[in-house]
């Protein structure tokens, strides 16, 4: 399985981002994250329990801040790791601004993704044509 948030045709809400990223344990993994983990690997590094180590990935990856890939096995002992799929995440005030009329504004996330390698986008190409036959 391969949860891809850039693929995603609804973006998460700004509270869905903001809730995600509200406690210190979120935060420590996604600062862990400077390449794809598991999440035995990240429960052990932040020194969090794995139970909510993978509560913790669950709502960072529903929040589009992280994705999730699947290394396949022959022993078939599949391993999911976990990488951050942003460069930056902007949370913004749309709105006229005028004083009195807060209900008129609303606030914005805006994410900034990397660049898909070659061997991600030839994924998302032979997933499509399994899809289609």
């Amino acid at each position: 399985m391969v949860r891809d948030p850039s693929r995603d045709p609804e973006p998460p809400s700004v509270d869905e981002v903001l809730d995600a990223l509200a406690d210190d344990a979120a935060r420590r993994i996604v600062a862990a994250l400077t390449e794809p983990k598991t999440a035995s690997e990240l429960s052990e590094e932040c020194d969090i329990p794995l139970s909510t180590t993978y509560r913790k990935l669950e709502k960072l990856t529903d929040a589009s801040l992280l994705s999730e890939s699947t290394d396949i096995r022959r022993d078939g002992q599949h391993t999911t790791r976990y990488s951050v799929s942003f460069d930056a995440v902007t949370v913004s005030v749309d709105g006229d601004g005028d004083e009195g009329d807060a209900d008129r504004r609303e606030f914005d996330v805006e994410f900034s993704r990397p660049e898909r390698t070659r061997d991600e986008r030839l994924a998302d190409l032979w997933s499509e044509l399994r899809e289609e036959t």
